[in-house]
């Protein structure tokens, strides 16, 4: 649908309710009663605008008021004096399991509230059917999926690498399409991990374009090749390329600079500020760890001896020729990621990859092949440099996201219980790295609209109740790698859908997630929250007639102005309480809530205009509208 010129300047229009609905007034009879409310906290509301001393009220699973609430009553009252209240994390690297994300009180006890499954380009095809499967089970978090590359790939192509022919290439295609037809909020791909580590960058492009009309996100575990000298800064150049040209936002996973790279991550941070300069919306997400955890087949054996699968390899394994071929590339290739074989640990094992050289009196390339014929072994793999890190974390377009996910039983990588408080303890209390403002924005409002989330990442009214009490006093994470199963302490009191799901650290059992899906107009955009907006539009549909005159203020906590409806057949009122008003160029969006009367349930309402469209969600309404002007 083409915008026209009006609604192009206006960039949108905001309505909260239609006609069988009335406003949530700005001052509720007395008293008010709600379900929670958490009193005396300072509020860091995900936008990144400076904190503030306010109350939060949540009611029927969604917040309704922020700001003084004496005299307000609740069924559960909690005292946030000293503590900080802030709108739940969202992990959107997630490697989460059904029977984790059931339980998550490792997620819970990080502060984290949604997870986004389906990581470097894995997990099942048939969407539909992983998302039943999580309501079946239970979610104590909310959980969406991505759409994987690498899934569509090997459904398709297979182990070998081969040129996929027109027919692979369609058929992979409708593979994403149907994904993203199921609620998917982007197209993951692992491009290190075989087989697609096979696709050409134009098969992948090609691949991806499907998903061009959507406007979701590419994000991708970078391709290091040989070829390029296992160069980090020109795998994540390929990943910005093919998001480029798809029309997809890129988004560089567990952002680092490797090896023989260490503290040149610069190189690349300026290349995503030359593409924010040319139009192209880039983004990135970072765990702080300066080692990752994969299998150890992954990135030491060569791409050639991995095709076919692993019988294939072993049969090369087994040629003298080809494994001593095997054997030097593997060594060079460590050498170059991982600094050597100084760089990996086998925790299965509880022991160094130097342990096992020196016990079998061989060296780095043959004891990896070694091993591989006798199982497939995960690895602690050491890659980074802390000076990057810092500077990943500061680049304002990178989220914090974990690289793990809930899980039930063993972890060998402290990030499934510490991501998100050793921010939170080490970067920002103790470093100074990043402001408390800045870390809450990084782990709520910025991967939120990284991904598409509208109703989530900002303690607004009409958001849904996740939220996060924590201690900036004590938040600190204690898993290591040797202990990698610490529990993080200050996280105090955790809301997954207005209900509480962690309270005085503690998991309560309860299983108040939701199956989250993506829908076509939620864009992949820039979190561009504390710049001032205003908005002026009219919208007539059947159902009425909608003027808005709304402005957000640099910083301000929520939209200020008037929206006047009309519906059709039924008296015309004002609407003066909003919540964040959140922009793109051609896109708008905006929550609130509404009641019937003053004593029926409170409703959340979610606007947004799209192009020429306008949509508006409020319980069983479901309102499609046309801006004029």
């Amino acid at each position: 649908m083409h915008m026209t010129d009006h609604a192009r300047h206006h960039l949108a229009a905001i309505v909260l309710v239609a006609g069988i609905w009335c406003a949530a007034p700005a001052a509720q009879p007395s008293p008010m009663r709600v379900d929670v409310v958490i009193r005396h906290g300072t509020v860091l509301d995900g936008s990144g605008s400076p904190r503030r001393r306010a109350d939060v009220a949540v009611a029927d699973g969604i917040v309704v008021r922020v700001g003084d609430l004496t005299g307000v009553s609740a069924d559960i009252d909690i005292d946030a004096t000293g503590l900080y209240v802030a709108p739940g994390f969202v992990n959107i690297h997630s490697h989460a399991t059904p029977d984790g994300l059931a339980i998550a009180a490792n997620m819970l006890t990080q502060g984290v509230t949604t997870e986004i499954v389906n990581a470097d380009g894995a997990g099942p095809l048939d969407l539909d059917a992983q998302l039943a499967d999580f309501a079946r089970r239970g979610l104590a978090v909310n959980a969406g999926a991505n759409i994987g590359f690498n899934s569509a790939w090997s459904e398709v192509v297979g182990l070998a690498d081969r040129t996929p022919s027109a027919g692979d290439i369609t058929r992979m295609q409708r593979l994403l399409v149907a994904g993203l037809n199921a609620g998917a909020w982007g197209v993951s791909a692992g491009l290190d991990y075989k087989p697609a580590y096979f696709a050409r960058t134009e098969d992948v492009v090609r691949v991806v374009d499907a998903a061009r009309a959507w406007r979701t996100l590419f994000t991708s575990h970078d391709r290091l090749t040989p070829e390029s000298g296992f160069s980090s800064h020109t795998a994540m150049a390929e990943t910005l390329a093919i998001g480029a040209r798809t029309g997809t936002t890129p988004v560089i996973t567990h952002m680092k600079a490797q090896g023989h790279e260490q503290g040149t991550v610069e190189v690349t941070l300026q290349r995503l500020r030359e593409a924010a300069a040319r139009g192209v919306d880039a983004a990135a997400d970072v765990y702080p760890y300066l080692a990752g955890q994969t299998s150890l087949v992954a990135f030491t054996v060569p791409g050639w001896a991995q095709d076919g699968g692993r019988d294939a390899m072993l049969k090369r394994f087994a040629d003298p020729a080809q494994r001593a071929r095997i054997v030097a590339e593997a060594e060079t290739a460590m050498q170059a990621r991982f600094g050597g074989p100084e760089g990996i640990s086998l925790p299965s094992l509880k022991q160094e990859l130097t342990d096992v050289m020196r016990a079998r009196g061989v060296g780095a390339g043959e004891a990896v092949v070694r091993l591989l014929e006798e199982g497939s072994p995960g690895i602690i793999a050491r890659f980074g440099s802390e000076a990057d890190l810092v500077k990943i974390l500061q680049f304002p377009a990178t989220s914090v996201a974990c690289d793990c996910g809930a899980v039930v039983g063993d972890s060998a990588h402290p990030r499934y219980y510490g991501t998100f408080p050793r921010v939170l303890g080490r970067y920002v209390r103790e470093q100074g790295a990043l402001t408390w403002e800045d870390a809450v924005r990084k782990m709520s409002g910025l991967p939120a609209a990284t991904i598409g989330l509208v109703d989530r990442g900002r303690l607004a009214p009409g958001m849904a109740a996740d939220v996060v009490v924590f201690d900036p006093a004590t938040v600190l994470d204690h898993a290591t790698f040797a202990a990698p199963m610490r529990p993080s302490v200050g996280i105090r009191h955790v809301l997954v859908n207005g209900r509480l799901a962690l309270r005085d650290g503690v998991p309560t059992g309860q299983r108040a997630g939701r199956p989250l899906r993506r829908a076509r107009f939620m864009p992949s955009r820039p979190a561009i929250d504390r710049q001032a907006r205003p908005l002026s539009v009219r919208a007539v549909s059947a159902q009425g007639e909608v003027s808005i005159d709304v402005r957000q203020a640099r910083d301000a906590a929520v939209a200020t102005g008037v929206v006047r409806v009309a519906p059709s057949g039924g008296a015309a009122f004002e609407v003066r309480d909003l919540g964040h008003l959140q922009t793109m160029p051609g896109w708008a969006s905006v929550t609130g809530v509404a009641r019937r009367r003053p004593d029926a349930p409170w409703t959340a309402v979610l606007v947004v205009v799209d192009d020429d469209q306008v949509i508006v969600q409020a319980g069983d309404l479901d309102y499609r509208g046309t801006v004029r002007p």
